[in-house]
């Protein structure tokens, strides 16, 4: 199991690694087959389970693209990240958060196929349980989520590195770059992480590109739930890890994010799904992520030779009118 200064220490290297290794799980031109998992809704929004290779279209760089290889996979192993907010903001919901993924570990991990891990954050990333297929080990670690106390005005000596760091903050995208270089990068087959947050980041070192960016990379759908807690934002404490201390101990405002268009498009962008917690409770969610992954289809094409290195726009549609895709939208490749 990665530690937290692990877990700390890799995210502060990510960038030079990413400038001077090369992943072998990395998506090349040498690999002769690009795979995308798509899913499909009928204008209702049900699920569409017996399409063939015909129905979709794909393009590459607005290249069209031979479809050369189709399933539909129904029941492939699944690796599976629950990352999970346990900053301020989230007190009020960590409870409902804990029974769902208790109820969601139950009902689709397979222990003889499937394997998961669970990290949580919130000023800092913390790996509670590393990949497995124990639903007994799954459940204990989701017993030791819990929410950061709220921040308080403690001086730190930055000349002490034996000091904690004050939680509060919020690094969504620091913990989503960490699941999908960290866990996700190596394993083969249907990835996908489970993204529970305000999504209003205000810690990380890493940017929300990059954190898309690793998930493309590492072939991972991003499933987002937004749960913003009115009324804890609404109160002084709950806002404060909006802002930054000025030298005089004067509140000195920082750029809002908002973290409603952070989830949709983190979502969007590696083919996951976007859902809010205040229209759907957590368990009618969960339930319609399982029904996704239940019901992909799996189409590979092989790139053009000459095509750019680097990152590549894919584009999944369908031929009848009226039917919605959902799949990533690029990889990155090297020559």
């Amino acid at each position: 199991m990665l530690s937290r200064r692990e877990l700390l220490a890799t995210l502060a290297a990510a960038p030079f690694l990413r400038a001077q290794e090369r992943s072998p799980d990395r998506i090349t031109t040498d690999v002769n087959v690009v795979s995308v998992f798509a899913t499909v809704r009928d204008k209702k929004g049900d699920l569409l389970r017996d399409l063939t290779k015909d129905d979709f279209t794909l393009e590459e760089d607005s290249r069209p693209q031979e479809i050369k290889y189709f399933a539909k996979e129904s029941d492939l192993p699944l690796t599976l990240g629950l990352v999970i907010d346990t900053s301020g903001s989230m007190r009020r919901v960590i409870d409902q958060e804990k029974m769902a993924s208790h109820k969601f570990f139950d009902q689709v991990l397979r222990e003889d196929k499937d394997q998961a891990f669970v990290i949580h954050f919130d000023s800092e990333v913390e790996l509670l349980q590393d990949l497995t297929p124990s639903k007994k080990l799954l459940h204990n670690a989701l017993q030791q989520l819990d929410v950061a106390p709220p921040r308080q005005l403690n001086r730190r000596d930055p000349n002490d590195p034996t000091q904690p760091r004050q939680r509060g903050g919020t690094s969504v995208y620091d913990a989503v770059l960490l699941a999908c270089d960290e866990e996700m990068k190596k394993q083969a087959g249907r990835k996908a992480i489970m993204l529970f947050s305000d999504g209003e980041d205000n810690a990380s070192r890493v940017t929300l590109t990059d954190a898309i960016a690793s998930a493309q990379k590492a072939d991972t759908l991003v499933y987002t739930i937004l749960y913003s807690d009115e009324q804890n934002l609404a109160s002084p404490m709950g806002g404060f890890g909006g802002r930054g201390m000025g030298r005089r101990g004067g509140r000195m405002p920082m750029p809002h994010v908002d973290g409603r268009k952070v989830m949709e498009r983190l979502a969007k962008e590696t083919g996951g799904g976007f859902f809010e917690a205040k229209k759907l409770s957590l368990d009618q969610i969960y339930r319609q992520i399982q029904d996704e992954l239940r019901s992909q289809y799996s189409l590979g094409y092989t790139p053009s030779k000459d095509a750019a290195s680097g990152y590549r726009a894919i584009r999944v549609t369908m031929k009848e009118k009226g039917l919605v895709v959902q799949a990533r939208a690029g990889y990155y490749a090297d020559k």
